[in-house]
């Protein structure tokens, strides 16, 4: 899809989003083809073959202005102004508002009369200077506001800048110049801390950007050193990184040995060996010894970069609850304006009541309608939880994923490579005649030295972890599709299948049941014999991850009605490893597409059904469940691309960890809607009971903004397990 972004400058909240789709949807099509990352300033345009001068003026016509957006390296920065500009005009608007309330109060010797304005009394006269000081505190509260409502009177429209522009200006008309100097420096306040907040989630995902250094040391042909800017690094060239250095560039261990701490991009406690082969990623901390790195991906296109990109384009995928706040708040603005003029015009025409009276409630009614607090509470949680996952390993694309999550009601699990590592291990050893465990294992790794074949690599593996030397072995020969014979230490000795154990006809009845016991685990059995006995059993299975069995039992607990294993596999392995992890369900020997009807089954009997398999081979039953899960999707380019959520590393622990987050941060977006509406419906009752005063309606917008907030950012300090 062609897609461009632009930079806005101005864009802060869901009203400037809503002014740009006015001014822009009409030149590109639509407004489904603009999307708006209001906590990175984004808008992105798509679809469209309109001119992007020609979309940057239609911004301009908005106030705000539109540049294309760079590269994440190029990004300029902010003038001084932009930065502290709000805070400076804040400031000066809270000084000088406390500079009119003492000159007030020195004069007339009453702080009440100086906190109350005019009170409503005709004999009351505001000093000059204490004029001056409230003219000067709204001027600097509402520098930022009044061009905005100026530009929304324009457009017809009502926004917040409007609202609070014609409060204040209705309680200077009033006389109220105190309310008014107080209401605009609320206001200046609540939006230059709110803006300060909303940083705050802002930063935390750009945070994610200093993992990569900006610097990176090459080593060039003749062996000098050569410092680079990581994104003029390119592929093949070689990376040198020192003990303590982060790891610039994804590559491939070149030469040298050392523990890396992958924790920054997968969430993993413990650092991971590195060795010749193998792979390491920008973002990671080389904890010791000396790497040289071969580049395999520019800088542009590591894991961590496409990380950052998917973090920055989940925040436009919104969710259910951002876009049912977005329509309320549509039709909640022009009620509350409808609702402030009726109680301006009934009662004095009507009831003959006071008409300053009713046109002071009035004002405060239209203070209350700011939807500040409501709007912004969602996105501020959704962004907070989806940044807090990445910092967790847990890559979501978007609010709706994270959404999803928190509603599952089943899951269902790829057995290879999910539920297992995926690979041959040794389960068990089974020596007889009297030999040691460490007797057969040695034998058998001088015959399997000589083999490629998986079992053979297991074999080895587990002798390595023993710490067994390979013994010599004479005379090998393949025995093709039943094992290997050679010579050992001068003896003969073969290994095998257990069709070739029986061909030999040295299986005898208790060696016989133990190894069809062994087979009904699911396990394949090798054995070890001489010339006139079989010395042992090797027992060889995809091993079932050790978190397995407790991410299944954690998921149950917390309320995951039904998980299923699907497996291509035969019914004794897989009963094997359902046994062991405790599914609620295996289904084997399924194809690609008996795995998407198995998915809708479970979503008709179920609910809504996560996939979680490899990405890549359990794409279609992924595509078709209600949430797709990809492991290990760390380097893997199609794990991350055919998932809703990839899960970094292979660490199956985060899912019960992703449970809760989603159903936490769905929780805290409730608490925000509920805590916003309350307050709006408490004042506006104040206000046509004519208890509720300019000052008090700012103040509890600003602090239901804070608030909701404040309880969003909770978010960003959710652990990895809880």
């Amino acid at each position: 899809m062609n897609e461009r972004a632009f930079r806005i400058k101005g864009l802060d909240c869901a009203e400037e989003a809503a002014a740009l789709k006015r001014a822009v949807a009409p030149l590109v099509g639509g407004e489904n083809r603009l999307r708006f990352d209001i906590l990175n300033a984004k808008m992105i345009v798509s679809g469209t073959a309109a001119e992007g001068g020609a979309i940057m003026d239609a911004v301009a016509r908005t106030g705000m202005t539109a540049c294309p957006w760079q590269d994440r390296f190029a990004q300029g920065d902010e003038s001084a102004w932009r930065r502290h500009g709000r805070a400076l005009m804040t400031a000066s608007s809270g000084t000088l508002s406390l500079v009119g309330i003492s000159l007030h109060w020195m004069i007339h010797g009453s702080v009440l009369e100086a906190l109350a304005g005019t009170s409503g009394e005709a004999t009351h006269v505001m000093p000059r200077w204490a004029i001056a000081a409230y003219a000067a505190a709204i001027v600097c509260g509402t520098w930022y506001v009044v061009p905005r409502a100026l530009r929304a009177l324009r457009g017809f429209r009502a926004d917040m800048n409007l609202l609070m522009a014609v409060a204040v200006a209705g309680a200077i008309v009033l006389g109220e110049w105190a309310e008014a100097a107080m209401v605009a420096f609320l206001f200046s306040l609540a939006l230059f801390l709110e803006q300060w907040s909303v940083s705050r989630a802002r930063h935390a995902v750009s945070a994610l950007l200093d993992l990569s250094p900006a610097m990176a040391r090459v080593l060039e042909a003749n062996g000098a050193e050569k410092e680079k800017r990581v994104e003029d690094v390119r592929p093949g060239e070689i990376v040198l990184v020192r003990e303590g250095e982060k790891i610039p560039v994804d590559g491939l261990v070149a030469k040298g040995m050392s523990s890396v701490n992958q924790a920054p991009i997968t969430g993993e406690a413990a650092p991971l060996h590195k060795g010749p082969g193998d792979d390491v990623f920008a973002g990671t901390l080389n904890e010791n010894g000396t790497l040289e790195v071969r580049v395999s991906r520019e800088a542009s296109d590591t894991t961590l970069a496409r990380i950052i990109r998917m973090v920055e384009e989940a925040r436009s995928r919104r969710a259910a609850a951002e876009r049912w706040v977005d329509r309320f708040a549509r039709v909640y603005t022009p009620l509350m304006m409808a609702l402030s003029a009726a109680l301006v015009i009934i009662p004095p025409a009507i009831l003959g009541g006071d008409w300053a009276r009713w046109f002071y409630q009035g004002l405060v009614i239209l203070v209350i309608a700011c939807p500040c607090a409501l709007v912004i509470s969602t996105p501020v949680s959704i962004v907070a939880a989806l940044t807090s996952a990445a910092r967790q390993g847990v890559l979501i694309k978007g609010g709706a994923y994270l959404e999803t999550a928190g509603s599952l009601k089943s899951i269902a699990f790829d057995k290879t490579g999910t539920l297992t590592y995926g690979r041959p291990d040794v389960q068990t050893i089974v020596p007889f005649g009297g030999y040691a465990v460490e007797d057969v294992l040695s034998r058998a790794m001088a015959i399997e030295s000589h083999s490629n074949h998986p079992t053979a690599r297991a074999i080895l593996r587990r002798g390595n972890e023993m710490g067994l030397d390979i013994r010599r072995a004479e005379s090998f020969r393949a025995l093709p599709g039943e094992g290997a014979e050679a010579v050992i230490d001068g003896e003969s000795f073969w290994i095998g299948s257990h069709r070739l154990m029986e061909e030999r006809g040295e299986e005898t009845a208790e060696i016989h049941e133990k190894a069809l016991a062994l087979e009904d685990a699911g396990h394949s059995v090798v054995a070890l014999g001489d010339d006139t006995h079989v010395r042992g059993l090797i027992s060889v299975a995809d091993g079932v991850r050790e978190q397995s069995a407790a991410t299944v039992a954690a998921l149950k607990a917390i309320g995951i009605a039904h998980i299923c294993m699907l497996t291509g596999d035969n019914d004794g392995t897989a009963r094997a490893v359902a046994s062991a992890t405790g599914v609620d369900e295996y289904r084997c020997a399924l194809l690609p597409k008996d795995k998407v009807r198995a998915v809708q089954d479970l979503e008709r009997r179920h609910g809504p059904v996560a996939m979680v398999g490899d990405g890549v081979n359990d794409a279609p039953a992924m595509a078709t469940s209600a949430l797709g899960i990809a492991m290990g999707a760390i380097g893997t380019d199609a794990a991350i691309e055919s998932s809703d959520v990839a899960l970094m590393s292979d660490d199956l622990s985060k899912l019960p960890w992703l449970v809760r987050h989603s159903r936490r941060a769905l929780q805290t977006v409730r608490q925000n809607i509920g805590f916003a509406l309350t307050v709006k419906a408490v004042f506006i009752a104040l206000a046509l009971a004519g208890i509720a005063t300019l000052w008090m309606a700012i103040a509890a917008d600003m602090g239901a903004s804070l608030l909701v907030i404040a309880n969003s950012l909770r978010l960003l300090r959710a652990k990895g397990r809880q």
